[in-house]
């Protein structure tokens, strides 16, 4: 008996366990794709933008880079390009070049829906390019010059083929503008456009509609879009973007310290320190697209000094940029080692780096023949020439900073400086351009070009009337950047490229200072937001499709086990 009672407490023990086990197989199982704190649609984001809107058409955003941050979620473009400066299909389904490199293939998104509902079809791509190259319309010259030269024809309503007059491999920046709708345009004289109701209620192909402005005493102080929910690409989780618009950076600040906006559209670098300290606001920061360098005029007969080496590197030697960047900018900015951007698909990490030493910058002059006194002081000619020249720059911040700093950083290794201040506008016309300077102060801005395409200012064509104001004539760098320039591989290209960049570095004909950074503030409740190098302020909303305020648990991806039978 007492075997069977064994026997029996142990049948017993196996039943409760086969219970509990069937049981627990009836509950929910979690799918491995459900998380109940992932982003779900809905809420609105509130920006406080510095400056105020003109008109939402992408014709002349260029004018006006308040208009550029709304014109860039309403309409979509054929391609878009990531903060590597690589592009990417927007509008574009896919596309193909030619071997040639003259002929470039696009095929349409069959899903592109204009917020109206119409299609979009391959006409509206070459109504747009019409207008880019009209001469009714206040398009930049350059541009509409450069459409001038490129034919288009759609095969049918979703292809269409850009034909070139010769290879030339950063066709597809030219690409990244916003599509117009020819059906709601198509009958208005282009010469009327600039003025047209259009351009305050646009109708684009993005993931944001119009939905209304807010105006006070005949100004626009805010604007409303809403996510379009026939969008061809992923839906934003966004349901709402708010626009309000302030005169000056510190109103911005202050508007988001009072609650009225969750972000700030920049912290200029004064506001800086405020922000870090506010808790409940994310700063992010990224590289502009612009290069502070200073120019010598390696090609002016009365200062023989530039052409040799040695005093170009011991200048280069002499400045402290970090400086600069840490007093000047308030830390915001990168140095710079050449003239191509960090983090670009066509920069080099190998490129030798130089930092500041004065010390070395004397050795070098010494080695070169230049003498200084005992006490100090100023370097002493060589072949009777004096170490001295007049530095010229732009009379406005931050130049007249950065140009006091690089006197005092010259003067401490014997080098005489003379300050020359001009309005901004004749730093070009009156002295870069008929190349009359000696040394120059600039900022080259570079701004929506992520194809680096260094040819216009470094190449042997460019130094009698072209933009190679440095008038650097060398032969080899002059081959790179042609080749660079109609070859379609970009692992070719990026050969080629690394090459400039050695050559740029070991020969420095000029002189690059640092890449200014912008920052930009969202509140902590908005999550999934990001930032990388800009090629423009817009560019911080590049994964705007992504940020989101609501979180939740789908149900789709809960699965029901039953119990085997």
């Amino acid at each position: 008996m007492g075997k069977l009672r064994w026997q029996i407490l142990v049948v017993l023990l196996a039943l409760v366990a086969i219970a509990i086990l069937l049981l627990s197989q009836q509950q929910p199982l979690i799918s491995e794709g459900e998380n109940s704190n992932q982003p779900v649609a809905g809420g609105s984001y509130i920006e406080g933008v510095v400056g105020t809107p003109v008109r939402f058409n992408p014709l002349f955003d260029q004018y006006n880079s308040v208009d550029y941050d709304v014109d860039r979620l309403v309409y979509c473009s054929l391609v878009r390009f990531d903060n590597r400066g690589l592009p990417h299909g927007d509008l574009a389904e896919d596309w193909g070049i030619a071997k040639d490199g003259k002929s470039y293939s696009f095929s349409i998104r069959s899903n592109a829906l204009w917020q109206d509902g119409q299609p979009v079809t391959s006409d509206d791509v070459i109504f747009t390019i019409d207008l880019l190259r009209n001469d009714s319309v206040p398009v930049p010259a350059d541009v509409r010059d450069f459409w001038k030269q490129i034919e288009v024809a759609a095969s049918d309503e979703k292809t269409l083929q850009f034909m070139l007059p010769e290879a030339f491999s950063p066709f597809l920046d030219y690409l990244n503008f916003g599509i117009l709708p020819k059906h709601i345009l198509g009958s208005l004289d282009p010469a009327d456009l600039v003025n047209a109701a259009f351009n305050l209620q646009p109708v684009g192909c993005g993931p944001f509609r119009f939905d209304g402005l807010s105006v006070q005493e005949g100004k626009i102080t805010g604007l409303t879009l809403t996510a379009y929910k026939d969008y061809f690409g992923n839906k934003p989780f966004l349901e709402k973007i708010e626009f309000r618009y302030f005169p000056d950076a510190a109103s911005t600040m202050a508007a988001y310290e009072q609650g009225d906006v969750m972000g700030i559209s920049q912290i200029t670098p004064d506001l800086l320190p405020q922000a870090l300290q506010n808790t409940n606001l994310n700063v992010f920061s990224g590289r502009l697209p612009q290069l502070y360098m200073v120019y010598l005029n390696l090609d002016n007969p009365d200062f023989p000094f530039f052409k040799d080496l040695d005093v170009r590197h011991a200048l280069y030697v002499g400045i402290n940029r970090q400086w600069m960047i840490d007093r000047l900018l308030n830390g915001q900015g990168i140095l710079a080692n050449g003239p191509i951007f960090p983090e670009s698909w066509a920069y080099y990490e190998g490129i030798e780096k130089v930092d500041y030493d004065p010390q070395q910058a004397i050795e070098i002059l010494r080695r070169d023949g230049y003498t200084f006194p005992a006490e100090g002081g100023k370097a002493r000619a060589k072949d009777g020439v004096a170490l001295a020249f007049e530095l010229t720059f732009p009379d406005q911040a931050p130049f007249p900073e950065i140009a006091s700093k690089l006197q005092e950083d010259w003067g401490r290794i014997g080098v005489e400086v003379t300050l020359n201040p001009v309005p901004y506008d004749s730093l070009l016309t009156e002295y870069l351009e008929p190349r009359t300077y000696q040394v120059a102060l600039v900022d080259l801005d570079f701004a929506r070009s992520p194809d680096p395409d260094p040819y216009p200012f470094w190449h042997q064509a460019q130094i009698t009337s072209g933009q190679n104001y440095a008038q650097w004539d060398d032969r080899q760098v002059s081959e790179y950047l042609e080749q660079a320039r109609v070859l379609v591989d970009f692992d070719e290209r990026i050969i080629r490229y690394r090459n400039f960049q050695v050559r740029f570095a070991s020969e420095l004909p000029a002189l690059p200072l640092f890449y200014p950074v912008y920052s930009y503030g969202v509140d902590r409740k908005v999550s999934g937001v990001s930032m990388g190098p800009l090629y423009d302020p817009s560019d911080r909303f590049d994964n705007i499709l992504s940020w989101y305020l609501k979180t939740g648990t789908t149900a789709k991806n809960v699965a029901t086990a039953t119990p085997a039978p």
